[in-house]
């Protein structure tokens, strides 16, 4: 119940981080996409295979080091129903290497539309007697700006099936503030959605405290990320904005609880490419990424042990 297997993942490697595979095609060393070009042509299912194989070289060097990845649908949608299968597949390999899955697709709506998405992101479709699990991912994120019309449905396959959601909260870019630091009498937008994760999570909450609803936190505002977390002790937080947006790991141990635990750090450029910012052969990606996921590892957990030590 709740994220009790993500937070066993995370303690099991000693790493509260998440690698993020939001491939763009630049991304993705040229010799691959050369590869896949000759055999598939100039074509969407070229650009989805050169995906998959980069995906699958990350996944090979990185999971028995990280508790997790993150897929941005959008990084696959952008390449049509060759790049959706991609999405597909990358989830059911990382299963397989016994990685927890967060598909981020920030899903938005009410009613059956809702109850539709959450059945193709978290749950199962009946065909005849026989039910499929569409994609099946461990949690999604989603926009709960919608109110509990779009929580409901998401919340009752997070009870059947042991998953969880990730409700945007601070969101780590520039221009969140135009909207969730606004005021509802004394009290912040960002907080007051905290607030309604900390209700629509209350039936679900796991043996280490948390529910299966959590918050998207950016480290970009860590003095709003202290904020949250002592004022939602039940909400696991999903921290974006590490490394290329900006956000330090000092910046964001204020995201965890006396006990270490309580988030989970988002990084997808810089891991994926770490290759090009070590300036290394472009065969050696996988490995690079290897060690962007050691160095940040380290720098976080170094700044968790720091800050526990000066507060004894």
């Amino acid at each position: 119940m709740g994220f009790d297997r993500l937070i066993e993942r995370i303690e099991s490697t000693k790493n509260p981080t998440v690698v993020g595979l939001d491939p763009k095609l630049d991304y993705v060393p040229q010799y691959i996409v050369d590869k896949c070009i000759e055999k598939y042509g100039e074509t969407l299912k070229a650009a989805a295979k050169a995906i998959y194989i980069f995906n699958k070289g990350i996944i090979d060097e990185v999971c028995e080091l990280v508790p997790a990845v993150k897929l941005q649908a959008a990084y696959y949608e952008m390449y049509g129903f060759p790049g959706v299968k991609v999405l597909y597949k990358t989830i059911q390999y990382a299963k397989e290497k016994g990685l927890f899955v967060i598909t981020d697709g920030k899903r938005n709506d009410i009613g059956a539309t809702m109850e539709a998405y959450a059945a193709a992101h978290l749950g199962k479709v009946k065909v005849g007697n026989t039910e499929i699990e569409p994609f099946g991912a461990d949690s999604l994120t989603v926009n709960g700006y919608l109110g509990t019309d779009g929580i409901v449905p998401l919340l009752d396959i997070c009870k059947a099936d042991d998953k969880g959601i990730f409700v945007l909260a601070k969101t780590s870019n520039k221009s969140s503030g135009e909207l969730q630091d606004k005021l509802i009498g004394e009290t912040p937008v960002y907080a007051e959605m905290g607030d309604m994760c900390e209700k629509w999570g209350e039936d679900t909450i796991g043996k280490y405290g948390y529910s299966a609803v959590g918050a998207v936190v950016g480290a970009t505002y860590p003095s709003q990320l202290t904020e949250l977390r002592e004022r939602l002790p039940h909400t696991f937080f999903l921290v974006p904005g590490y490394g290329a947006q900006g956000g330090g790991a000092q910046g964001l141990v204020g995201a965890f609880d006396e006990n270490g635990r309580g988030a989970i750090v988002n990084s997808s450029r810089a891991i994926m490419c770490a290759y090009k910012a070590e300036g290394c052969d472009a065969q050696d990606y996988a490995k690079a990424a290897r060690r962007e996921v050691i160095r940040m590892r380290d720098d976080i957990n170094s700044a968790i042990a720091n800050t526990k030590e000066e507060s004894n």
